[in-house]
């Protein structure tokens, strides 16, 4: 994904200009995930994440933790990306 594409799905995020509440600890990532529902980019956020590996905060509606078992039980898929945005409606979170 490049730089440009990246920029573009951020700006309609949204949790846009909430950062800091998305590294929230334990119960409060709860909190957090509830602002993915219903996010018109929630599969780019959580495809960066996942392709990028990051490991801290909520992204895409999930947890770091859940996010290292998707990496776990998915380690076939090389490109998230490729997989979650080729259809907006794939939902991997339920």
């Amino acid at each position: 994904m490049s730089t440009s594409q990246v920029e573009d799905w951020t700006m309609q995020a949204k949790c846009r200009g909430s950062h800091d509440d998305l590294f929230a600890d334990s119960a409060e990532q709860k909190k957090a995930r509830v602002i993915c529902y219903g996010c018109l980019v929630r599969n780019q956020c959580l495809a960066e994440a996942l392709d990028n590996h990051i490991k801290f905060g909520v992204w895409g509606g999930m947890t770091e933790r859940e996010r290292r078992q998707l990496l776990r039980q998915r380690s076939d898929v090389t490109n998230w990306a490729s997989v979650l945005c080729s259809n907006p409606n794939r939902v991997i979170v339920t």
